[in-house]
């Protein structure tokens, strides 16, 4: 008879008992029971093709159906592609099923669109759209869980976009476990993948999320579908972030801004005004980064407060930057600037909520801690960027060009940047460069435009 087996959550490996460790990836707690499935020969997720060589495969531009909104667009890489399977992840209440609802509204009065609920009825999807003001559009809704029974419906209605709301809820009748297990979600999403392929239908799966804010279900579910995106932000604002962290159509790492408004969510145009706080005055530790995200460039204000320590280990935190960096700089902006902060608490944030990952931010950190430290405000219109290395050295940031460039058209007049990205044929009009190249010149150029 077939025993149960126990399935990691994170790696999708496989052991025939429970262990508090997966001896696969060794990750904690992460091994779930799991029924076999029946016997059977394992079906490829893509239709097979003869062994040719690479010159005589045929490539061909697979065409893109705009969302109709630009944002998402943005992130998708110019839209959806059909026969392409999308993963959609975030956080309970923070408008997946409302942007999904809106782009299917919108899509189906020119696009045979399918939207599947199984986590509402389809009374409370009709409220929802009613108080979207979509009542009117042609969609066709299946409230249902049982996978056989969604295919028939795919076979019957041949949409060209349909959206499985969520993934977790999904169960098929070949396997024994309860929906939402790592075999049930695993299988449910290889055979929509399968009929996504054949069918050349583009689906959007919603996933849930842990409480570590990754996609649940198992890590093998990342690596079937052609595009992964993660909804992000608070809440309890009203402006949400749409990351891509894997896309086989576009750039990765793409960031789309939104607004949640009461007629749903709409895309934010300019959004560097959101990571801009709006002070009457200049004021102590505060200095604009320019920053990029995938392929745009935004402005966000990095904010650092140094305080007298209370306690004989002083504090270093750092919100929505790398934490590990912040005592590296710390460390440089004392070695080669004789600045300390040996008996200081330091506190560094990123306005908006917004996540930066790059080195490229080092010297906006630098300067607002200094800023900080010495009570006196950078001079309003003043952006800088760059990476600062243990040398002292100011290296460059890539993509400079396009960074000034979103500085000067939001009507910034000064940026300290590195050396190596200063233009080569002349600088922007009303924006004044101070090109550096080590921390102690940034300094200096900075304690210059303060008098």
């Amino acid at each position: 008879m077939a025993r149960s087996t126990f399935v990691c959550s994170a790696c999708g490996g496989q052991s025939a008992k429970w262990l508090g460790r997966c001896p696969h990836c060794a990750a904690w707690n992460t091994l779930q029971e799991s029924a076999p499935p029946p016997a059977r020969r394992a079906a490829a997720l893509a239709p097979s093709s003869p062994v040719q060589t690479l010159g005589a495969v045929r490539a061909q531009q697979l065409p893109q159906l705009p969302s109709g909104i630009a944002e998402l667009d943005r992130v998708l890489g110019g839209g959806l592609v059909p026969g392409s399977v999308v993963l959609l992840g975030g956080d309970p209440g923070i408008g997946k099923s409302t942007l999904l609802l809106q782009v299917l509204a919108e899509l189906a009065g020119r696009e045979a669109s399918l939207y599947v609920s199984g986590e509402e009825s389809a009374a409370q999807v009709g409220l929802r759209a009613q108080r979207l003001g979509l009542r009117d559009s042609p969609l066709r809704l299946l409230a249902e869980t049982q996978l056989e029974r969604i295919v028939g419906a795919l076979d019957a209605e041949r949409p060209r976009i349909c959206v499985v709301d969520s993934i977790q809820t999904v169960y098929t009748e070949a396997i024994a476990s309860a929906p939402g297990s790592v075999a049930q979600v695993r299988e449910c999403a290889a055979q929509l993948t399968r009929h996504a392929k054949a069918a050349g239908t583009c689906v959007i799966m919603v996933g849930h999320v842990t409480k570590e804010g990754a996609l649940a279900g198992p890590r093998v579910l990342e690596h079937m579908v052609d595009t992964v995106l993660y909804f992000e932000g608070d809440t309890h604002s009203s402006y949400r972030l749409i990351r891509a962290i894997k896309n086989r159509y576009g750039a990765v790492n793409e960031l789309g801004v939104f607004a949640m408004t009461e007629r749903g969510l709409r895309g934010v145009a300019n959004p560097s005004a959101i990571f801009l706080s709006q002070h009457g005055a200049p004021v102590p530790g505060s200095c604009v980064l320019a920053t990029l995200e995938g392929t745009r460039p935004l402005l966000v204000e990095v904010q650092a407060l140094a305080d007298t320590a209370a306690a004989p280990s002083p504090r270093r935190l750092s919100v929505g930057l790398e934490p590990a960096r912040l005592a590296m700089l710390l460390a440089v902006l004392h070695r080669h600037a004789g600045i300390g902060c040996g008996d200081q608490d330091v506190f560094v944030n990123a306005v908006g909520g917004v996540r930066i990952t790059e080195p490229a931010a080092d010297l906006a950190v630098l300067l607002a801690i200094h800023s900080s430290l010495k009570s006196r405000a950078l001079p309003r219109g003043l952006l800088a960027f760059g990476e600062v290395g243990l040398a002292g050295e100011i290296r460059p940031a890539p993509r400079g060009q396009e960074r000034l460039r979103e500085a000067a058209k939001l009507g910034f007049s000064g940026a300290i940047i590195p050396a190596a990205n200063a233009p080569k044929g002349g600088g922007f009009e009303g924006l004044e460069l101070h090109p550096v190249q080590r921390i102690e010149q940034a300094l200096d150029v900075l304690r210059s435009l303060q008098v």
